[in-house]
């Protein structure tokens, strides 16, 4: 059995993505845009974000966002191997998450305390994950894979998991996912995408955050 974090770092992680609702996920083109994006998250009411390690600016970007916003929630995503992790870490995010489950990424997490969420879609994917010890998974492609029927079908052999489903959410599709009690999450990216950062239309960012924390908060 893998060393997890302490149960009270990932039950606080849990709540305070609960009390999110809605996770941006970035793709951050370059890492100067990482704080002004942060501001305009905030200030829409979204007090999390996920920056992944899909581009080069990710770990300049999440440490600059650690340092601008010490109370959001940071989460560092596509982390893929040991040295991400480090990054990680180094760079002060709170939460790792993975679009699959590498019993080896999850160790390198665990032993150093980081708390994880990796991927998964089917349910050896969540046997495998809780053999590792794991009760907070990602569910991820969610809508390419099935969506929230598929999800919520997943979630009956498995009381004991709870997830954060990522992967091509609209607005449209996010109170259904959200209406599914085993959901603590849904990461997003309609209101971080990259040429929003790009042309630097942080007022658009604003407004999309705040429409998603409001669909968030009247799912609940």
């Amino acid at each position: 059995m893998t060393r997890s974090p302490g149960a009270e770092a990932v039950e606080t992680i849990e709540a305070r993505l609960e009390d999110a609702g809605v996770v941006p996920v970035v793709e951050l083109p370059a890492a100067e845009l990482a704080v002004p994006l942060a501001d305009a998250l905030v200030a829409g009411g979204l007090s999390c974000v996920e920056i992944t390690f899909r581009t080069p600016a990710a770990r300049e970007g999440l440490a600059a966002i650690r340092e601008a916003h010490p109370g959001i929630l940071l989460g560092a995503g596509t982390v893929l191997d040991e040295e991400q992790v480090e990054a990680a870490l180094e760079a002060g995010a709170d939460f790792a998450v993975a679009p699959g489950t590498t019993p080896e990424i999850v160790r390198a997490a665990h032993e150093r305390g980081l708390p994880m969420l990796p991927g998964t879609c089917t349910p050896s994917d969540v046997e495998r994950a809780r053999r590792l010890g794991l009760r907070l998974l990602k569910f991820f492609p969610a809508e390419p894979i099935g969506g929230a029927a598929y999800l919520k079908a997943l979630c009956g052999p498995y009381r004991d998991v709870r997830f954060v489903p990522t992967g091509s959410i609209t607005p449209a599709t996010l109170i259904d996912y959200l209406a599914i009690p085993q959901v603590v999450a849904c990461g997003g990216s309609w209101m971080v995408k990259p040429e929003l950062l790009r042309s630097k239309e942080w007022g658009r960012v604003t407004e999309l955050a705040a429409e998603a924390a409001d669909l968030a908060s009247s799912a609940r």
